[in-house]
């Protein structure tokens, strides 16, 4: 073999060395993406996740969520609360952390220190409850919204309740939640995280029989309303956040749920 042809190996096999060695990075990266998956079907329905209109969706232990950069929290958090779920195990609080499995970087906690809001769980700590690891988790800044404290702790704190006793009476529930994240909104600290104006939370139930759905669409302040002056139909909010929430149900059964405003299946008594 002459030098040329030597070289010209040489400089192949250098290529494909490289090339071997990015694309074996890549599928470390897929099986990560994978592994994430797996243990996403073990504590969150996939099939009904809504669509993501910031292309952003992180999976973690007990709930996914689909996180909206601009904002600098989600757009919304999915997860199912089932009857065995439920515990009264009182773990210790710990402190919120950054959540690094964000890409583009989710916001601070320190944004919220002195704004005059609470770091506002969108899927509740009570709600995972039943391990330290699932509880721990909820404490990431993904998962948090800035809300007024009379509301946090009023209005949306007794809806919170409620869907723990329907996912209780109905032997489980699935929800998707979020602030509503558009028009004028305040904003807090130097990473100028979004005020929503409007907090939504949307269920459907596929265990007690018939599939229902119900929706609450609440203005951000504290209220002496009952909660079913808080419903609206599905498609009223899909109106106003551009979310599809349950794209993978059958078309005709999907339509009819969601333009229904009607509550009379769900029981609050």
């Amino acid at each position: 073999m002459n030098k040329k042809a030597k070289y010209t190996l040489l400089a192949v096999i250098l290529v494909l060395g490289v090339y071997g060695y990015e694309h074996f990075l890549k599928e470390e990266d897929k099986v990560e993406i994978v592994v994430d998956g797996r243990d996403v079907k073990q504590n969150t329905n996939e099939y009904f996740l809504p669509t993501s209109t910031t292309g952003q969706i992180v999976h973690h232990e007990g709930y996914s969520l689909s996180y909206s950069e601009p904002h600098e929290q989600a757009e919304w958090v999915a997860y199912e609360l089932n009857k065995s779920h439920l515990s009264n195990t009182n773990f210790k609080r710990p402190y919120f952390e950054v959540d690094k499995a964000v890409k583009t970087g989710a916001a601070n906690w320190r944004n919220y220190k002195n704004s005059g809001y609470d770091r506002g769980h969108l899927c509740p700590a009570a709600d995972r409850s039943y391990s330290k690891f699932a509880y721990d988790k909820t404490f990431l800044t993904s998962n948090i919204s800035p809300q007024e404290h009379n509301f946090n702790s009023g209005i949306w704190n007794t809806l919170e309740q409620k869907v723990r006793y329907w996912a209780s009476k109905y032997d489980g529930v699935f929800v998707v939640t979020g602030g509503v994240l558009k028009g004028n909104m305040k904003t807090i600290g130097e990473e100028r995280v979004a005020v929503p104006n409007q907090f939504y939370k949307v269920l459907i139930d596929t265990n007690s029989g018939k599939v229902k759905m119900i929706a609450f669409l609440m203005p951000h302040e504290n209220s002496d309303k009952p909660l079913y002056e808080f419903v609206v139909s599905v498609d009223s909010i899909e109106k106003l956040t551009g979310i599809d929430f349950f794209p993978q149900l059958e078309d005709a059964l999907e339509n009819k749920l969601e333009a229904s405003s009607s509550y009379k299946d769900w029981s609050f008594n």
